[in-house]
């Protein structure tokens, strides 16, 4: 078994510094090589010397060249050097290239939207790159790298994330086509299909709650897609999104949109990941298409009665 002590392994700091000096010929080149003094690069190189209990460079008036030793150490350090510049290529062309998967988390209601439509135009548009779609992740999840980008209703936007505005989000009062009109003044005295705990961040469950309305709920569901169908199969009223309820014959507006609880529909991605050509090609599709069904989303789209 082997004694060569951990504390004898060279690092990257190790490998930069001798191919710094074996390139520049001379300690002072290699410190302006690695943007340093020439009091550290001879500190550093003595050190190296010193932990191996060999010596790495010859130093005479010339300047200094390599030990059989000090080579070994310079020809690993090159092919390092070769492959990082050919990783950092690599990622170059991912981003000068808009191709290759491209994950992007959004929620299920918006599933029910012009949402799939508009990212099925610009998979035809743009057929290399693949969507990789992932439902109901969370905040941290995208800024803890595990998706690319995500489209999302909310507020401003966390710190660790840019965003784009794609248009307003309007909510309103829903019932079920099948049931007799009501008034605003009646609502209360109505059942009503209410989000559980698990959806308890949302404004229109604060609303509800503060509104005392969970007191008379006949149905909780832990997705608004549930209460969409909750509202429709005549549980009682809800409140939901105009982009979803608008287009389904099943359920007919009581309210306007209500103007406290509107939010807003973001692109969201990273810092670092803004300027990858994928990234930026669905931003500005996103940005370009959600023109044509801004009205739906910010709920000036009313329903027709049937006649």
């Amino acid at each position: 078994m082997s004694d060569f002590k951990i504390e004898h392994r060279l690092d990257l700091g190790d490998f930069a510094l001798v191919l710094a000096i074996a390139r520049a010929g001379s300690l002072t080149g290699a410190a302006k090589c690695l943007g340093t003094s020439h009091p550290t690069v001879f500190r550093k190189a003595r050190a190296l010397e010193e932990r191996f209990g060999t010596q790495l460079f010859y130093r005479d008036r010339a300047g200094i060249t390599l030990t059989a030793a000090g080579a070994a150490i310079r020809d690993v350090a090159e092919t390092l050097d070769r492959e990082a510049q050919d990783l950092e290529r690599h990622f170059v062309d991912q981003d000068i290239a808009a191709e290759g998967e491209l994950r992007v988390a959004t929620v299920d209601t918006l599933l029910r939207s012009p949402l799939i439509g508009v990212l099925r135009a610009f998979r035809d548009a743009m057929p290399a790159i693949e969507i990789d779609m992932l439902i109901d992740v969370s905040m941290a999840d995208i800024a803890q790298r595990e998706v690319d980008v995500a489209i999302r209703a909310g507020g401003t936007p966390p710190e660790d994330l840019v965003g784009r505005k794609l248009c307003g989000i309007a909510v309103a009062l829903y019932r079920s086509s099948l049931s007799e009109p009501i008034s605003l003044q009646d609502a209360a005295q109505a059942d009503w299909v209410v989000p559980d705990e698990q959806l308890s961040h949302l404004a229109s469950a604060r609303w509800l709650r503060a509104q005392g309305h969970y007191a008379r709920s006949a149905l909780k569901a832990d997705s608004l897609l549930a209460v969409c169908e909750g509202v429709a199969g005549g549980f009682g009223l809800g409140i939901l999104p105009c982009y979803l309820a608008d287009p389904d014959p099943r359920l007919r507006r009581v309210s306007p949109p209500m103007e406290e609880l509107a939010s807003t529909l973001w692109f969201l991605t990273r810092p670092e990941l803004r300027k990858v050509a994928k990234v930026r090609a669905l931003s500005e599709f996103l940005h370009k298409e959600f023109r044509g069904v801004k009205d739906l989303f910010e709920g000036l789209c009313p329903q027709e009665e049937p006649q």
